[in-house]
């Protein structure tokens, strides 16, 4: 029963509140919370919030409005700027792992330049990464076109940076590569949510086809994990299904 309490929530399934109330909501029901640092949760805004609370944390870096692979080098150097100034705050707050979407393209024609892009980007992170404290973790994206970092292959461009891995179980479902990423392992992260393989509708553990056992079972004790659900609820129901297939 140690090992679910470990599992925190994130605070996506809370952004009608302020992090206040959200953090309020899951410290009655666990020790650890993962902060989406968007809108109104925004740490920016937000972060003398985090020190009232007696929490695990990890934050996820803004997704709106964030491209680490825009072939556009100002707006990729902007990108930067903000995860290099929220890696501050996390390390402030005393977060355990940052993470953060490797990029996306809007077009075919500029993949090349795009992933030219994510590549000085990531070089940029990784040479971050040695003054900071917090951990950098790229997540594994879902099934969109448009997005990098589908697929397990995608692993040796971190490794070989030092940087770490957060897996997206969801995500890599609906791209059907779940176990090729369990079985290639490394993950520092995980984002836990259910999905019947069609599409990433973020159900809660135990509503769609993973076999959560499996998952479990084959996680890094040492990765830290979070039920990214809708609802709050969804996250209650997680964790008892979690309780019921790997006790």
């Amino acid at each position: 029963m140690r090992e679910k309490k470990a599992i925190g929530c994130s605070t996506c399934c809370l952004m009608d509140r302020p992090l206040e109330e959200a953090l309020d909501l899951i410290s009655s029901r666990a020790n650890f919370a993962e902060i989406l640092s968007d809108g109104p949760h925004s740490l920016f805004l937000a972060e003398e919030t985090c020190y009232s609370f007696d929490l695990r944390y990890t934050v996820h870096a803004p997704v709106a409005d964030i491209n680490i692979a825009s072939d556009n080098e100002h707006l990729r150097r902007a990108a930067i700027r903000v995860i290099m100034d929220l890696a501050e705050i996390c390390d402030r707050i005393g977060a355990e792992r940052l993470v953060v979407h490797p990029g996306h393209v809007w077009g075919e024609e500029v993949r090349s330049a795009a992933r030219r892009a994510l590549d000085r980007s990531l070089d940029e992170l990784a040479a971050a990464q040695g003054d900071a404290n917090v951990r950098f973790a790229v997540e594994n994206m879902g099934a969109w076109d448009v997005c990098f970092f589908r697929e397990p292959g995608f692993l040796d461009r971190l490794a070989g940076r030092g940087l770490g891995f957060a897996l997206d179980v969801g995500h890599a479902h609906v791209n059907g590569n779940l176990e090729p990423f369990l079985e290639e392992g490394g993950a520092i992260h995980v984002h836990l949510h259910d999905n019947c393989g069609g599409r990433d509708d973020h159900l809660a553990c135990g509503e769609g086809t993973i076999d959560f056992c499996r998952v479990m079972q084959a996680l890094p004790r040492s990765a830290t994990k979070v039920v990214e659900p809708v609802s709050f609820h969804q996250y209650e129901s997680s964790l008892e299904h979690l309780r019921s297939v790997f006790p």
